[in-house]
């Protein structure tokens, strides 16, 4: 005999079904679903016989650890207290075995009622698949080899009162794996490991830069003038102070404000916000890290950020060949490293009978691979970059630096000395990805002034992304920062990348969805 619940989205109960809108309002128990009506008539059952909701429970192992201590010769003496979710279960009359699912994994736990006491198994066989229950006992081996553990005692904890998917079709439906992130968790083990991953990543991040002299430091996320990119700002506003205020859509400028203060090596991780528009790579809210060293250049940059990302590939996920989308990324140093005038002639494919150092080779070359738009662009880096953009970015696979960005479109990089139409700046591609942006910081307060200038104007004439002007950023360089080196990293993309996952709803535990209409 089996204890099974029909699967969650049977056409017999559709309400049952678990991805139903989560904010609708709590009907009565007489217009559940039959399923939820039921063990909502056994949580009752339990409140008459004084069940408390337990918050005394002592977990001592896990199913892992279960695992590793099983033994074909068990010793009774070595009791292990679990806790975790029943996920499948199988009774057997007078015993039973059944699967729990922990933090650790999944591990097979049997029970005997002449061994847990008549009583105890008795309120055992009521259990719902997807109550958490707590299990004492000891580890042993089965006649089919499977580690499992013999329960001494065994006791729910917390009632499940909404069935979960059918064991064997899992959660697939992608609205209600985001919407509901932790019903995705349960039943997607793949999902759980993503997320560890995550939390290993930015572990290891951390000890890279603590190892190298950077100090990890916290800044505002509520700024009087949002700065450090080119982007929409969320808009609120303090009552207090009857102040408008900007959700932060960047980390830079305080960064920079700390190394004119003497912090010579700073990081911070933390949230930025974009009012941007929803896709496989863009979320409102995302993560960034940021770190900036003084005397350090973009070029120094390069080596450091390849350290990072093969330290990450050892360390955290095993491997520096690593598959996404279809393709194998290769995170094996040393990186090509190419201007973004070079890399359109050798992966974008341009011919080189135009020459990209020019406008009118721009024009030319946009004429021949039919993107007329550039044509109306009549600003040279404009039109350099947005050939890039458009047409070479996408084709990138493996990591690459693109150097020497325009002025153009990097207002806080400081000019290259050789050509003062680029700056000293690289955007790492992976994947057809951005996933980091770096530069030679811009110290000089009169020509960081003309270019906050330059975005005022821009916003002016409507662009909704352009910067305002920062005085007070201004007036820290007056006092003087040290030539500087800094970057930017997403790490959200950066998950994604190191852990094959082609979209960043994927790797952010609640992303930002449309409301749900009742």
């Amino acid at each position: 005999m089996s204890i099974s619940n029909p699967p969650a989205n049977s056409s017999a109960n559709p309400s049952s079904n678990p991805t139903a809108n989560p904010n609708a309002a709590t009907p009565d128990n007489a217009d559940r679903p039959e399923q939820e009506r039921i063990r909502r008539e056994k949580l009752a059952a339990l409140r008459e016989k004084g069940y408390p909701y337990p918050n005394d429970a002592t977990v001592t192992s896990n199913g892992a650890a279960v695992r590793a201590a099983a033994v074909e010769v068990p010793n009774v003496d070595d009791l292990h207290t679990i806790a975790g979710r029943m996920m499948t279960v199988r009774l057997m009359g007078k015993a039973a075995f059944f699967n729990l699912q922990d933090r650790s994994g999944t591990v097979q736990c049997y029970v005997k009622r002449d061994e847990v006491g008549e009583e105890a198994f008795e309120s055992f066989k009521s259990f719902d698949l997807g109550d958490i229950v707590q299990v004492s006992g000891y580890p042993f081996i089965t006649k089919t080899g499977e580690p499992s553990l013999h329960g001494k005692s065994i006791r729910l904890l917390t009632k499940c009162l909404r069935p979960l998917p059918e064991k064997y079709h899992g959660l697939t439906d992608i609205e209600t794996r985001y919407r509901q992130r932790y019903l995705d968790l349960i039943v997607n083990p793949e999902v759980k490991d993503t997320f560890i991953t995550r939390a290993k990543i930015i572990s290891e991040m951390r000890r890279f830069f603590d190892e190298r002299g950077y100090i990890e430091v916290e800044t505002p996320v509520l700024e009087q003038i949002p700065g450090g990119a080119n982007a929409r700002p969320f808009i609120t506003h303090h009552n207090a102070l009857d102040l408008t205020l900007y959700m932060r859509i960047a980390l830079e400028l305080p960064l920079k404000r700390l190394l004119v203060g003497g912090l010579e090596r700073v990081y911070e991780i933390g949230r930025v916000f974009r009012n941007e528009g929803i896709s496989t790579k863009h979320n409102p809210e995302f993560s960034m890290l940021e770190f900036y060293g003084a005397y350090e250049t973009y070029e120094t940059l390069m080596d450091l950020t390849e350290e990072l990302f093969v330290q990450l590939c050892d360390r955290v996920i095993g491997t520096r060949k690593i598959a996404f989308d279809g393709k194998e990324i290769d995170y094996t140093p040393p990186w090509s490293r190419q201007t973004m005038v070079e890399i359109n002639y050798t992966v974008g494919g341009i011919s080189r009978e135009y020459d990209l150092n020019t406008l009118e080779g721009v024009h030319a070359a946009a004429r021949s691979i039919s993107m007329g738009h550039i044509l109306d662009i009549h600003d040279y880096g404009l039109a350099l970059y947005e050939l890039f953009d458009k047409h070479t970015e996408s084709k990138i696979v493996n990591p690459t630096f693109v150097t020497k960005h325009p002025v153009a479109i990097s207002p806080l990089a400081r000019p290259a000395m050789d050509d003062p139409r680029f700056t000293d700046r690289f955007e790492l591609f992976i994947a057809g990805m951005e996933a980091a942006n770096a530069f030679s910081e811009l110290n000089d307060p009169e020509d960081q002034a003309d270019r906050f200038r330059k975005q005022v104007e821009a916003k002016a004439l409507g662009d909704e992304e352009a910067m305002g002007m920062d005085t007070d950023f201004v007036t820290a360089l007056e006092y003087g920062m040290p030539p500087t080196g800094g970057q930017g990293i997403g790490i959200d993309r950066l998950v994604m990348l190191l852990t094959g996952n082609v979209s960043i709803r994927d790797v952010i535990l609640f992303p930002r969805m449309r409301p749900v209409l009742d």
